[in-house]
């Protein structure tokens, strides 16, 4: 008991140096010392705010996918610090799915898709995918080299099943929203932007959207 009330303010600590020093590699090197990823998370969901903010920080870093959960979760705590330090790890945790070789072939097809080549970055995903249909972000970027192509409904569908497979992916259901509005199907699209809302309420370009298609359908 005395040991794990010790630890609970010690993260804090950490995390107000790293704030002092910008040494992010000394303060993941620290907590790596001290917590396991199942401490850091229990730390990000019920912790006090400075210590939900270094504990959502360490698990941007030393998380895997099966962190999040509750990353998502995080994406509507109470504190904005949070919220923001959320955003920033849980994208880093898709990517951190299936094996080291499925890892790299993602990192090439998301080079491909960033530099707008949806042609091989399609072919690439598309083998990623037939082996390893269980990686959400595979999906996903499938469905950005799809949208790149104007295949709106194919790249809806992949946006989709990366839903089904991570519902957390609020980048996939801002996605599916922009796939309806270019198939013209405003409610499909305010649909899609307000589950996109209700797993990341932080994002106010969708908030605006939704804003928008609401107003929009009241007119007709």
């Amino acid at each position: 008991m005395g040991r794990s009330t010790e630890r609970y303010p010690t993260l804090a600590t950490l995390y107000q140096r790293y704030l002092s020093d910008q040494a992010s590699a000394n303060f993941v090197k620290a907590v790596a010392a001290s917590y396991t990823v199942g401490t850091l998370e229990r730390l990000a969901e019920c912790g006090q705010r400075n210590t939900r903010r270094a504990a959502t920080m360490a698990l941007g870093f030393l998380g895997d996918y099966a962190s999040n959960q509750t990353m998502g979760r995080r994406l509507s705590d109470d504190d904005r610090g949070v919220r923001i330090l959320a955003e920033n790890g849980i994208r880093e945790l898709w990517f951190r799915d299936g094996s080291d070789a499925q890892r790299q072939s993602l990192q090439i097809i998301i080079r491909l898709n960033n530099s707008l080549q949806p042609v091989p970055a399609e072919r690439k995903v598309s083998e990623l995918i037939d082996e390893a249909p269980f990686f959400a972000e595979a999906w996903n970027q499938r469905a950005i080299a799809l949208f790149q192509r104007n295949r709106f409904d194919e790249s809806a569908n992949d946006c989709f099943q990366t839903l089904e497979l991570n519902p957390y992916h609020f980048g996939a259901a801002v996605g599916m929203g922009q796939c309806y509005l270019e198939l013209h199907d405003p409610i499909g699209a305010l649909d899609s932007f307000r589950r996109a809302l209700k797993l990341h309420p932080g994002l106010e370009d969708v908030r605006a959207q939704v804003s928008y298609l609401e107003r929009a359908l009241e007119g007709k």
